[in-house]
């Protein structure tokens, strides 16, 4: 294996029983689902239990997904996995950081709670949604976009895949324009319009809740999504801005590979950021993390 990234992947790949497995076979996994139960009761319960609509709710899917997915990580490296650099997309990015050091799991756990009430409660002012524009080109998603009073250009994934977020109401006009371009818009498993303007608020008072907590260096190279870069500036100041800013998935993974990066572990439920890397750079490799677990 070369050098090794791990990349937490964010919502929307979420599934009742995810991290099951991880719980009942892995005490390292345990130990970590264990701490989210002492800190948030029910954590394991939701995760193993809940039904696909509880978990699409942003305040149970966020604690959810950072439980399953650092049990899977440490879990990883127990096993002798060890990356280099690490990244998450949007909720992934705050699992990323636990992982790599830059706050202990507690506090990880406790923030990301926080950033996923903060996001419902924003995402419940307004009838908001999400969706996946394909076959398309950045520049004429951006384009289309700005056609549209409320509806922003949010992650820019890979060559061909833009996530936009707005106002349900225009979504289908917008939809229409997006296959008159010769593209498809595809709606997304969330509840609302994450990295956007919509979420300035939630950004803001994440910010107050990041400013009291306890940080260090990475032990790792840990990657930001505003940025695209590795961390070079206050890290609380770019969880908190990521909240309502785009995420530059594609921008981030070249410059991993440009840094010598050649394999690509998601720490996730699902493919997703394995099927955007592969289309990012086909050369590299990629794996999910249950591909790990069979060694």
């Amino acid at each position: 294996m070369g050098r090794v990234a791990f990349v937490f992947s964010g919502q929307g790949d979420q599934f009742p029983g995810m991290g099951k497995d991880l719980y009942e076979n892995y005490p390292t996994a345990k130990k970590v689902f264990d701490l989210c139960d002492s800190l948030r009761e029910g954590t394991s319960t939701q995760c193993f239990e809940g039904t696909a609509e509880e978990l699409k709710e942003t305040a149970n899917t966020q604690p959810c997904l950072f439980a399953m997915e650092l049990a899977a990580a440490e879990v990883l490296k127990e096993k002798g996995y060890t990356p280099e650099a690490a990244a998450g997309f949007s909720l992934g990015e705050v699992t990323a950081a636990a992982f790599a050091g830059l706050f202990d799991h507690s506090t990880g756990f406790s923030l990301v709670c926080r950033r996923g009430q903060l996001m419902q409660a924003e995402a419940e002012k307004y009838d908001t949604a999400m969706a996946a524009v394909v076959k398309l080109d950045n520049e004429t998603v951006e384009s289309l976009c700005s056609q549209f009073e409320d509806l922003y250009p949010v992650n820019f994934n890979c060559p061909g895949q833009v996530t936009v977020s707005g106002l349900s109401s225009v979504m289908p006009a917008f939809s229409a324009k997006v296959k008159e371009a010769g593209g498809r818009a595809l709606p997304l498993k969330v509840k609302g319009a994450f990295h956007s303007p919509f979420m300035v608020p939630a950004s803001e008072n994440f910010a107050a809740d990041l400013a009291k907590a306890s940080m260090k260096t990475p032990d790792i190279s840990l990657y930001s999504d505003v940025t695209a870069e590795i961390y070079d500036q206050d890290p609380a100041v770019l969880l908190a801005k990521q909240i309502a800013s785009p995420v530059h998935w594609e921008q981030l993974i070249r410059n991993m590979i440009a840094s010598g990066i050649d394999t690509f572990i998601e720490i996730g439920p699902g493919k997703t950021l394995c099927n955007m890397i592969k289309k990012i750079d086909p050369a590299v490799t990629v794996m999910p993390y249950t591909a790990c677990l069979e060694d």
